[in-house]
């Protein structure tokens, strides 16, 4: 009898699952399906071809993909290699408390080809539950003075290291991030700082009071460890990561995913002082042979420029940096802001930074096993994220621990022996 397995069959988003097929024919040949419906009702699927073995079993975490999304070893390859049926469509989980995504897994026989697996019945099939929160994870809307956003605390009583949570130039409030954070033991605020309630529609000006203000609110939980907190950050959200670093001695450790050593696009005041953006030069943007607009150049090249009244002083950062760089970034010249803020750091005597660059990987790293999103809408405009997938893939596996061994090496206090 055909079996299809996969273990856990419910389980976090960051969790491997294993896949087997057993009571197949030796040397049979199988295709297996995965798809899953988002929120909005955006179909997303993979296949992969494999060759049963002389026990007539296939296993994802031993056997190698023959054809379809993914060829080799790559037990997880039917999760990070599926493609949306629309184009330019990103997958995100909005609703992260109440429900999973729902993978359907399909094994089908490949002994007629001419068949269409679409109008085929499968041999064998079963669901995988995709959570994006811990049993005892809790979600509480914050909305204290000006913050705007989402508390997630792990379960117990505490005390928590604790974390700010922030995206791009999308807006609006992104959760799914902080909350597998919660549901690996850190206190996380996803914070919203455009285009979210009543917070400003568009993004004129970065008030980093407003950045100030979520750091002082965390640091006062009664669940959080203190006296230090961390920041992950990526795009537009590691530039005010970055910023944050610098102006706040509270920031002990700040992970910098595919963003600026500079200010661009909308300028930054603190306390009275202001710092224009970089200008966009709008002659180095262009699009590439998917039509899909590339920004990676148009911000040209930031050493360059006169007095650089832009850059931002990352030497005066007191605490830990850790960069992250997809060295197919397409939206930002990533690798060579990051290169260029190391140099600065490195030129004033400090030490307080690590590089994580992967080839490969493009602008959106995302949790493990997440899709590679090549391009998306943003704005009604088409955007060029980058990346190739394999490569991808195993930059957000390896950058995912990464991230968490790096925010807890350097927001939990080390204990002192005392004789």
């Amino acid at each position: 009898m055909i079996q299809l397995t996969a273990t856990p069959p419910s389980a976090l988003v960051d969790e491997p699952v294993h896949i087997r097929a057993t009571g197949l024919c030796p040397s049979q040949m199988v295709v297996f399906v995965a798809s899953l419906k988002d929120e909005k009702g955006n179909m997303f699927h993979s296949q992969a071809c494999y060759q049963a073995n002389e026990d007539g079993e296939v296993d994802l975490e031993h056997a190698a993909a023959l054809g379809g999304d993914y060829v080799g070893v790559h037990p997880m390859g039917l999760f990070w290699s599926m493609k949306s049926e629309k184009i330019l469509v990103r997958l995100i989980k909005r609703d992260v408390m109440n429900s999973p995504f729902q993978v359907q897994l399909k094994l089908y026989d490949l002994d007629v080809p001419s068949v269409r697996l679409i109008e085929s019945t499968p041999v064998a099939s079963l669901t995988v539950e995709r959570w994006y929160v811990a049993p005892g994870v809790t979600r509480t809307e914050v909305r204290e003075g000006r913050i705007r956003g989402t508390l997630f605390l792990p379960p117990g009583d505490g005390c928590f290291p604790a974390v700010i949570d922030l995206f791009g130039g999308i807006g609006g409030l992104l959760e799914f991030r902080s909350s597998l954070l919660a549901s690996r033991g850190f206190a996380s605020l996803a914070l919203a700082y455009f285009d979210y309630e009543d917070l400003p529609t568009t993004l004129e000006k970065l008030d980093l009071e407003y950045f100030e203000e979520a750091v002082n609110f965390l640091l006062r939980h009664p669940k959080v460890l203190g006296p230090g907190i961390g920041i992950v950050s990526i795009c537009k959200g590691a530039e005010i990561g970055l910023s944050m670093a610098i102006h706040l001695k509270q920031v002990t450790a700040t992970v910098l995913i595919n963003g600026p050593n500079f200010v661009f696009t909308n300028f930054q005041e603190y306390r009275g002082q202001i710092i224009q953006p970089l200008p966009c030069t709008s002659h180095l943007l262009s699009r590439n042979a998917l039509g899909l607009l590339e920004f990676y150049q148009s911000l040209g090249d930031p050493q360059a420029e006169a007095n650089k009244p832009f850059l931002l002083p990352v030497e005066k950062a007191q605490g830990h940096l850790l960069f992250i760089v997809g060295e197919e970034d397409r939206n930002l010249n990533s690798k060579v802001f990051a290169e260029c803020a190391i140099e600065q750091l490195k030129s004033n005597g400090r030490n307080n930074w690590t590089l994580l660059s992967y080839p490969g990987a493009g602008h959106l790293i995302q949790p493990p096993y997440s899709p590679l999103c090549y391009g998306s809408w943003v704005s009604n405009l088409p955007i060029a994220w980058g990346g190739e997938v394999i490569p991808h893939a195993a930059a957000q596996e390896h950058s995912w621990k990464e991230i968490q061994k790096f925010l807890r090496k350097h927001l939990i206090p080390v204990p002192t022996s005392h004789f």
